[in-house]
């Protein structure tokens, strides 16, 4: 649905982007992550045929940038992070005013505007201006415009920027509902955790690089290089006996006492542990939890960025 290959764009003697190379399947919602000025925003214009790019290939439903814009640009609904809307046309107006340059005319134009607002959940809007309308508001707006032609790919620049929290979660589950409608979804952003529970496949840029480019799970696993368990007692008063008894076990390389757990940092070659629980019980301590503690997406960003992490 979305290939790059050595995608590539310079100014001057700087790269803003060098050698991207993704391949997203139809259904696939992309988190594209990185900080401000990392190359998120370039990746996408060029993939929306906004931008040329200095070399390398990017395909839409395999259509080439290169050879066949017009098409791709039929294929495509793109969202830019800041977007303009008109002070005197209402929310309804607006959306006819875009699906006309679509080119999609008479009964179905209204048909299609009133489908958008209600996927977006902006009908109680419809007659109110379209700058009148919050932030959220008019980032739903903008969503429902982007959708107007039913593109096959979405590319959505920073739609979470600048919400207020209930907008947040609002556009989140909106994302959610798009995926499930079969839309192959780039969606760009630097909060980080707020695409870490809508997306399936995650790539992290900085300094124009992809640095990673793979399933969440898989990401988060290349960062972490040990296991870490939080085990909690049964008693309380046991703590400090449970950290002994961990630390001498031979699977495990350190352990740090919580506040109501024992924080096990395993050996970089451990894989199996569930022996460990069983072997805690023979010793007389009961647990009230054994689990494996997760490691998060910000701080898999933190780790691929800097290289460092400090949960590892």
């Amino acid at each position: 649905m979305i290939k790059t290959v050595d995608l590539t764009k310079k100014y001057g003697d700087a790269f803003a982007i060098k050698g991207i190379d993704l391949d997203l399947q139809p259904g696939d919602l992309f988190g594209f992550i990185g900080p401000n000025g990392a190359g998120k925003t370039t990746t996408m214009r060029i993939i929306a045929t906004l931008l040329e790019p200095t070399w390398g290939e990017a395909y839409v439903c395999d259509h080439s940038v290169h050879t066949a814009p017009k098409e791709i640009r039929r294929l495509v609904g793109y969202m830019p992070d800041f977007f303009g809307v008109y002070d005197d046309m209402t929310v309804v107006e607006y959306l006819e005013f875009f699906a006309a340059s679509y080119r999609i005319n008479g009964t179905k134009r209204q048909q299609r505007v009133n489908e958008m607002l209600d996927v977006v959940d902006l009908d109680f809007k419809r007659d109110a201006f379209a700058n009148t309308l919050s932030r959220g508001q008019t980032q739903r707006l903008g969503l429902a415009r982007t959708l107007l032609h039913d593109p096959q790919v979405l590319l959505l620049d920073e739609p979470l920027s600048g919400l207020d929290p209930r907008a947040r979660i609002e556009m989140r589950n909106l994302l959610r509902k798009l995926g499930e409608m079969g839309k192959t979804i780039i969606v760009s952003s630097h909060i980080l955790p707020e695409l870490a529970d809508v997306c399936n496949k995650v790539g992290i840029i900085d300094k124009g690089e992809l640095k990673q480019n793979a399933t969440k799970a898989e990401v988060i696993r290349m960062v972490r290089q040990h296991t870490v368990l939080l085990i909690q007692p049964a008693a309380r008063d046991r703590m400090d006996e449970l950290m002994k008894l961990l630390s001498s076990h031979d699977k495990v390389q350190g352990c740090e006492l919580g506040d109501d757990a024992v924080r096990v940092v395993l050996k970089p070659e451990v894989e199996q542990f569930s022996d460990l629980p069983r072997w805690l019980i023979e010793q007389g301590i009961d647990l009230r939890s054994f689990s494996e503690e997760e490691l998060d997406l910000e701080s898999a960003f933190m780790a691929l960025t800097k290289g460092t992490s400090d949960r590892m």
